[in-house]
């Protein structure tokens, strides 16, 4: 295995983390909470100028040509500021599936705005009480006239749905199939409601009511659609890993920073052998994320079999990640629960990231599936 970084990847990371640090801060984040808009729009135009917005699109439509490692680097970045921004949904929720699996037609429709920094995209992949996206309640049936689909259905926590030129819907079909659905936010027969999410991102509630979805807006062939959605859920998977990565490292960069300042019996708190050790236990937490997340992302990127890996990784940004958020608000004390002080954003985008898609003892139950069908294999 190769988890070395090449130049253009560090350059890519050194250029988001540097638009990211130089735009995003405290007093601006309180700003954008306090405006009600659903994403910093003008950190999204910087993004866009710099081409990371279209990072994973095709060189044809005026992306980036890059994948999944480069895209999780900026992710990374991302979770690191707290900066809210749609990369996550239209990175690996819409612009990577749409490069894959997407005809020519669809990604000039779909993917074309984007790379002229004019537009997001996003998917449509939970549904209330954490149903597998890839077994949706959400219907597709055949048109009476046999052409096109009738769709119908609730999709809950879907991101950012305002400027997104189209929402990927998995829907089920009569025979058991499953297809994606490309989804214009404002076609007929489809609204959407405000939903505020644990890190005070706006999220919406997408309710489809007899939508009536064209053919050539079937993403991929239609006898794949279930693998086509668990292709989108590994890759947004690591994506929140990665976002995760980056929230625990600040997390635990200020907390470091706040200890060593912080003087209590006339010393610095971080040299208090419980604060010392908790602070310890955190960077092993970090570590084991690390480890994990590159694991995966690299078994994924080589076409290699990695459900245990995408698993264990988001095991651990959930449970690692909880922990050195709990510890980061612990060893702050009080200003920690003072929301004027920007330690609290922390904790709430970990416990967002740890549980979409599937908290950690989803994780395990997927792990426990995993080695029961692999025991039974070798049996």
């Amino acid at each position: 295995m190769d988890f070395s970084v090449t130049e253009e990847q560090e350059a890519i990371r050194d250029l988001a983390g540097q638009i990211f640090s130089d735009q995003v801060t405290h007093e601006r984040l309180s700003q954008l909470e306090k405006s009600g808009e659903a994403f910093d729009r003008a950190l999204w135009s910087e993004l866009a100028k710099a081409n990371l917005t279209a990072l994973c699109l095709p060189e044809r439509v005026g992306g980036g040509g890059f994948g999944l490692t480069e895209a999780c680097m900026v992710l990374e970045e991302t979770g690191r500021t707290v900066a809210q921004v749609p990369l996550l949904a239209t990175l690996l929720m819409g612009g990577l599936p749409i490069a894959e699996f997407g005809t020519a037609t669809q990604q000039e429709k779909w993917l074309l705005p984007v790379a002229n920094g004019e537009g997001i995209l996003t998917a449509a992949l939970e549904e209330e009480g954490g149903r597998d996206a890839a077994q949706p309640r959400t219907t597709a049936r055949r048109n009476g006239d046999g052409d096109g689909w009738i769709v119908s259905g609730e999709k809950t926590c879907v991101p950012a749905t305002e400027d997104a030129i189209v929402i990927l819907v998995p829907a089920r079909t009569e025979d058991g199939g499953v297809v994606v659905c490309g989804i214009e936010p404002a076609a007929d027969g489809v609204s959407l409601e405000r939903q505020v999410t644990t890190n005070r991102e706006l999220q919406r509630r997408l309710v489809l009511e007899g939508v009536r979805v064209e053919d050539g807006s079937l993403l991929g062939d239609a006898r794949r659609g279930a693998d086509i959605v668990r292709w989108i859920v590994d890759r947004v998977t690591l994506g929140l890993c990665s976002m995760q990565l980056g929230v625990a490292e600040d997390a635990l960069r200020r907390t470091s920073e706040y200890t060593a300042a912080r003087k209590q019996f006339g010393r610095p708190i971080a040299t208090f052998q419980g604060v010392s050790l908790r602070v310890a236990d955190a960077f092993i937490d970090i570590e084991a994320m690390r480890a994990t997340l590159v694991q995966a992302i690299w078994r994924l990127s080589e076409g290699l079999d990695c459900d245990v890996e995408i698993a264990s990784a988001k095991w651990w940004a959930c449970r690692g990640g909880d922990r050195v958020a709990h510890t980061a608000q612990h060893l702050h004390g009080g200003i920690g629960s003072d929301i004027d002080y920007p330690i609290h954003r922390y904790m709430l985008w970990s416990r967002q990231l740890g549980l979409t898609l599937g908290g950690a003892h989803q994780q395990l139950a997927t792990l426990g599936a995993l080695l029961a069908t692999s025991n039974s294999e070798q049996a």
